[in-house]
């Protein structure tokens, strides 16, 4: 499900506790989960639903079920589905905090050697520059990989994933585990 950026923020004030989707399918799996860009939502409920009532389109941020029904993107014959959810923390949060001991930090650098060989970049290489680097732009640390911006961030968001990297309001910096991971690389090539 996609969501404009003024639902997103309601969403993330907890205004927000539902949404409508118009499609002959499901539009997702309770008890799913769903990235956002203010955090993960835990899909609970997924229903066709014939008649909306007032305070069931408040729940989506409508004013009133009339509201709802007049959006342009609710428009169409397709079946009407409520989908409810909450925001829940993500994940990612915990695990850039919970520095690995040296038996995961290698396995860590084994599957970074193994992304490195299948995705043909080197993610220690990216470390490396985030640390030296940190809260440096995007665009800079890509034009200094000779990258193109967006291949740069796809690269970082596949180390966020792992808990390696966080973002910041301008670039990226090292989490905890992230730091201890390249700490360990360092130590595994040391003399």
């Amino acid at each position: 499900m996609r969501f404009r950026v003024a639902t997103l923020r309601a969403i993330a004030r907890n205004e927000i506790t539902a949404a409508y989707r118009r499609q002959e399918r499901p539009p997702a799996t309770p008890g799913g989960r769903q990235r956002t860009g203010v955090g993960e939502l835990q899909i609970g409920e997924v229903k066709q639903v014939e008649a909306v009532t007032d305070a069931e389109a408040r729940d989506a941020g409508f004013a009133d079920a009339a509201a709802l029904h007049a959006d342009p993107f609710l428009s169409g014959d397709a079946p009407l589905w409520r989908i409810t959810f909450t925001l829940a923390p993500d994940p990612r949060e915990a695990l850039r905090e919970a520095v690995p001991d040296d038996a995961e930090a290698d396995a860590i650098l084994d599957q970074l050697a193994t992304k490195a060989r299948r995705a043909a970049f080197d993610p220690l290489a990216r470390l490396h520059l985030i640390a030296a680097l940190p809260a440096r732009r995007a665009p800079d640390l890509a034009e200094m990989e000779g990258l193109e911006t967006k291949t740069f961030k796809r690269q970082v968001r596949q180390l966020k994933e792992l808990g390696l990297t966080e973002s910041l309001k301008v670039g990226y910096r090292l989490s905890p585990r992230g730091a201890a991971v390249l700490a360990r690389a360092d130590d595994r090539i040391a003399p």
